[in-house]
């Protein structure tokens, strides 16, 4: 009977693998037909004729490898600052004492409630005094503030699920402060690392508010505003749009099959949790 339940577990996991697959397979089959054919009415599995060219034309319909460069940039420039200045929160907030420590973790939960277009305003008024307006440093800014107080909990369960006496032992070494988040507490955040690296990667490359709101000079573009200028060409032009979100969606995919192998095994952040 144990054979019956392993493979029962991975036919169930298989299965499941596959609903979630499946609507990104359909994206790829459909980016594939002849453009300018409407989506298939029949489940299609495979195109008769696959135009690999749909991909080339997004290039040539609009100057998606200037907006591409564009993501890239923001996304090299914000994830790195996140994992630092979200770690460091992190760490800080770990420290303090129990009852400070519980004030400011229900600020950043407060702060998690607050809806993102309640700061849109506040956020332009405080790009414009520092003169980062219509630059891609308005899309980075966020960074420099952790991007997101989940970013920061995140990181306060991690080290917070870390055995006390490490850092005890680190402190009578004579580590300071900075020696002990360096040194000893990020190498035990592996995990909470890779997740919040996959977050913030997910949040700054499809961020289509802040460009519209913030730049002005098109140049300055993202990927996501890209996909929706290439829609407003031609929003019939099922396999030209299904092509442009294909490859939008790609570096995320690669990025999650690279680092799931650190948050999902036995320091994964569901037993972090757990031991929390």
């Amino acid at each position: 009977m144990a054979w019956v339940k392993r493979y029962g577990r991975l036919v169930v996991g298989f299965a499941a693998a596959a609903l979630f697959v499946l609507p990104l397979y359909w994206a790829v089959v459909a980016s594939l037909r002849q453009a300018g054919l409407p989506p298939s009415a029949a489940l299609e599995w495979w195109p008769t004729d696959a135009q690999w060219s749909n991909y080339a034309a997004i290039f040539r319909t609009v100057p998606m490898a200037r907006y591409t460069l564009n993501s890239l940039l923001v996304v090299g420039a914000a994830v790195p600052l996140t994992l630092l200045t979200a770690s460091q929160a992190g760490f800080a907030l770990a420290q303090f004492p129990r009852r400070a420590r519980r004030g400011l973790i229900l600020l950043s939960i407060v702060l998690l409630m607050v809806p993102a277009w309640a700061v849109w305003l506040f956020r332009y008024q405080v790009l414009n005094a520092l003169g980062l307006l219509d630059s891609l440093w308005a899309l980075i800014a966020p960074a420099f503030a952790a991007s997101s107080p989940l970013f920061v909990l995140l990181y306060y369960w991690a080290f917070r699920s870390a055995p006390e006496e490490v850092f005890e032992a680190a402190r009578l070494e004579g580590a300071s402060a900075w020696t002990c988040w360096r040194q000893v507490a990020l190498p035990l955040a592996h995990p909470t690392s890779a997740a919040v690296t996959i977050l913030t990667f997910l949040l700054y490359w499809s961020d289509f508010t802040s460009p519209v709101m913030y730049i002005f000079n098109p140049k300055y573009y993202t990927l996501a505003v890209g996909l929706q200028i290439l829609k407003q060409y031609d929003v019939t032009n099922t396999p030209l749009l299904m092509a442009a979100a294909v490859f939008m969606t790609a570096p995320v995919l690669i990025l999650f099959v690279l680092l799931q192998r650190i948050f999902l095994h036995n320091l994964s952040l569901a037993n972090l949790f757990d031991r929390s």
